[in-house]
């Protein structure tokens, strides 16, 4: 029981201190984290899409 009480209260302060926190600063927030990410290419794959795209560029343009 110990447990659920301690998510309980967890979870009521996040709300909480989400619902104080003026609006724009969240969107502010929101920008500033989606700014800070890499593309979804690298987070799913890595670097293959870059050596995929490098080695397309090289193959096509007619280069060795």
């Amino acid at each position: 029981m110990a447990k659920s009480d301690e998510l309980v209260k967890y979870l009521t302060e996040r709300v909480v201190s989400y619902m104080e926190t003026p609006r724009e600063v969240r969107r502010q927030v929101r920008a500033q984290r989606k700014e800070g990410r890499e593309p979804w290419q690298i987070r799913w794959f890595g670097m293959l899409p870059l050596a995929i795209r490098l080695w397309k560029d090289r193959w096509f343009s007619g280069k060795s």
